[in-house]
């Protein structure tokens, strides 16, 4: 049996992708801060819960491990422009320091969940790929980027690096985003039956599907060497590559009820199109999902009541949440507790 060591294991995309390697038999070793608790995960005979930071990382974590997925990162654009320090901290410099470790102590693969959001915006006309010039505008753009600069250059022939540069994710998770584009569209169309769209709808995005990008992450554990190692995949598909306007009125046609698009801001003129032909041809892999169908699982999750929207799907909150309750906490404790004291 294999063991795969997953960080960031308990978050949006982790907690799809556990599940998922446990299925096809791997032992996991997933690793989190668990801010979002630990009950997203199912107790399994192969699963080992590590309750640590991604900066501390310890030797014995990679005992007998054959590769690592880091998926750890402070997640989206405003939480990295809100948590600077923190977002190079966690989503580069711990990044490069688990692939140095992991290749130190007999790791075979590790695979860097990257960005899209390494190319910036683009002319309308561009189409880039894994060859283009990247343009990263965010912190959490920049802080990814230099996670890539990092771990490509420990591949070797004995230690396999591969990154792929996520579209913008989508779909059902027990760790719920909504603040993801297509799943906040899918809430406001269930909620309200409108889709609140920035205009004019023109700019391109790609994107996703949850599923999709964790079963690519399994592909890679399993792929030939020669194919994967030292290699940046874009993951996506295009025709996941949608104008908002066009992507908002697909998924009003997808959800079982009347929905109206509702415009509102000043144009938005960032946009960009990805190119995904470099995983689909040496890999032969398609992605399954479109951004309809990602749209009508959220809905039809929520239509059942087995999903709901707190302060938790919406990531940022959730951060400041813990930060007031942490100050809270920390002034009201004395003596090692509340009412119970040590």
């Amino acid at each position: 049996m294999k063991t795969v060591l997953v960080t960031g294991a308990g978050g949006y995309i982790g907690t799809i992708l556990v599940p998922k390697l446990l299925a096809k038999g791997y032992a996991v070793k997933a690793l989190d801060r668990y801010f979002f608790g630990t009950d997203k995960l199912a107790a399994h005979e192969n699963l080992t819960i590590i309750h640590e930071d991604a900066r501390r990382m310890k030797p014995e974590y990679f005992a007998e491990v054959d590769a690592v997925i880091d998926l750890v990162a402070i997640s989206n654009d405003p939480s990295g422009e809100l948590f600077k320090n923190a977002t190079f901290e966690i989503n580069h410099i711990s990044r490069v320091h688990t692939a140095a470790l992991a290749k130190k102590l007999g790791v075979k693969r590790y695979i860097l969940p990257s960005s899209c959001s390494l190319y910036g915006f683009q002319d309308q006309d561009v189409i880039v790929d894994e060859t283009s010039a990247t343009n990263p505008l965010s912190n959490y753009a920049k802080a990814n980027e230099k996670a890539e600069l990092g771990v490509l250059p420990l591949a070797d022939d004995s230690f396999t690096v591969t990154v792929i540069r996520q579209a913008t994710v989508y779909g059902y998770s027990p760790r719920m985003r909504f603040d993801l584009a297509i799943n906040g569209m899918a809430y406001g169309a269930w909620e309200t039956g409108i889709i609140p769209l920035m205009r004019d709808g023109t700019q391109w995005r790609p994107f996703v599907h949850v599923d999709d990008t964790t079963d690519v992450m399994c592909l890679l554990l399993e792929a030939e060497v020669v194919l994967v190692n030292r290699e940046i995949f874009n993951v996506g598909s295009i025709e996941n590559n949608y104008q908002l306007g066009k992507l908002a009125e697909d998924i009003a046609k997808a959800l079982p009820r009347d929905i109206k698009i509702e415009w509102y801001g000043d144009p938005d003129h960032r946009s960009y199109r990805v190119n995904f032909d470099k995983i689909e041809k040496a890999l032969n892999w398609k992605a399954k999902w479109t951004g309809a169908d990602g749209a009508l699982e959220v809905f039809e999750q929520l239509e059942s009541g087995t999903l709901i929207k707190s302060e938790q799907t919406i990531t940022l909150d959730w951060y400041k949440e813990l930060i007031k309750w942490h100050k809270i906490i920390k002034n009201a404790e004395l003596h090692g507790g509340i009412f119970d004291i040590l």
